[in-house]
């Protein structure tokens, strides 16, 4: 029942947006990637990080994953929306204690199977240069692909395939899966309705607080639910907030 949603079954795709505290914002980011690459592996799913646009100082600006499993979706789902840091700053010569967010979506991986038609003159493609840590990521040639669906605003990139058009692939892929998730919300079936400025779409209000100091918690909004070791939270131990999340949307679909 927790898990019956028309997508729930489906491989996730997830990405992470660093957003406003600077310098701390980016390594948040990053330690939300390695949180959701840790849950992944104890659920027992495949990741593969489709995209990674590192900071040039620290952390990163921004990851996309892919994971795949029974229910992958339907487990992630509930994490979209912005997540909020608190913590005595490592970048701060002072010891201030600093406030970071970090915005998660997720969307299902609707796979070859659906057919969708978007109008080419919606989207602006733009290549570049592939950028890494360096050994395999190194690419001396413009094959990263960033598209740019212009009647939303929604921006998707792909760099970590082999070859532009494998990078453009993907990167289609994901679009796809985001335009249909958006066209369900508004209720549109066309996906060339779809209209209005829908870049920010995942920054809404906090779904939940980190805190580091001056004491260890980490506590759901939505559901109230919370979490004293957040070593653990980020050590991949968010099944209380997943759990306690589909349960609330079951009882609200109840009623």
């Amino acid at each position: 029942m927790l898990l019956s949603g028309k997508y729930d079954s489906r491989d996730a795709i997830l990405s992470i947006h660093s957003g406003t505290g600077g310098v701390d914002a980016n390594d948040w980011a990053e330690m939300l990637e390695r949180m959701y690459l840790r849950y992944s592996e104890k659920k027992g799913f495949k990741t593969k990080i489709l995209d990674r646009q590192d900071d040039v100082d620290y952390g990163i600006k921004s990851s996309t994953i892919l994971v795949q499993g029974d229910n992958a979706y339907g487990m992630l789902k509930s994490e979209t929306g912005v997540h909020r840091l608190v913590r005595i700053s490592p970048f701060n010569a002072m010891g201030k204690r600093q406030t970071s967010f970090a915005a998660v979506e997720v969307v299902p991986d609707i796979g070859d199977d659906i057919e969708v038609n978007i109008n080419p003159q919606d989207l602006k493609i733009d290549t570049y240069r592939s950028g890494g840590a360096g050994g395999q990521h190194v690419n001396t040639t413009d094959s990263a692909v960033r598209i740019t669906h212009l009647p939303t605003g929604i921006v998707v990139t792909c760099q970590n395939e082999r070859s532009q058009i494998m990078n453009r692939e993907v990167a289609m892929k994901i679009l796809v899966s985001k335009l249909t998730r958006l066209a369900e919300e508004e209720h549109k079936e066309n996906l060339n309705e779809i209209k209005g400025d829908q870049s920010m779409a995942t920054w809404g209000s906090q779904i939940r607080n980190y805190v580091f100091q001056p004491y260890t918690l980490v506590k759901d909004t939505r559901t109230g639910a919370e979490v004293g070791n957040v070593d653990a939270v980020m050590d991949g131990d968010i099944d209380v907030f997943v759990r306690a999340k589909l349960s609330q949307d079951a009882q609200e679909a109840i009623k």
